[in-house]
């Protein structure tokens, strides 16, 4: 393309920026804001080892675990919400409020970890009592 075909279209083309309130409409796949559910979290803490950009804390306690989430620090790549086992992430679908100061969006939570129950052992089943023999004075 010629250098003045491409000038003259820039300055004469119009705007192609939005005034600030304004937003563009985002696509249908668009990965926003991860979103918690305490009640399904099991404390596995695999969504803090997916998260490459260290944007989810968590602390395991005696009883009780601290998850935290800051979209300051995400890249919005979902990796958290498709590790979750038991579905306790999710992720908006629209853009993320706008924030002023960092660390406004953050979330902490602080979550009693859930009690798991035990299997009880069932002794093994009797052996049925072995047929009567002859040899044993059974009868044939």
């Amino acid at each position: 393309m010629n250098i003045l075909t491409m000038l003259w279209k820039n300055l004469w083309g119009g705007s192609r920026t939005l005034l600030f309130p304004e937003r563009p409409e985002v696509s249908e796949h668009y990965r926003g804001l991860v979103r918690f559910d305490p009640t399904l979290c099991s404390g596995c803490a695999i969504c803090r080892m997916r998260c490459t950009a260290r944007a989810i804390e968590f602390r395991a306690g005696k009883g009780e675990f601290y998850w935290s989430y800051d979209p300051g620090h995400c890249t919005f790549c979902g990796r958290c919400v498709e590790g979750c086992k038991e579905h306790a992430l999710s992720q908006d679908s629209e853009c993320p409020p706008i924030y002023l100061t960092p660390g406004e969006l953050k979330k902490s939570y602080t979550v009693a970890r859930k009690q798991t129950v035990k299997p009880a052992v069932v002794p093994a089943t009797v052996a049925a009592e072995p047929a009567a023999s002859p040899a044993n004075g059974g009868a044939q």
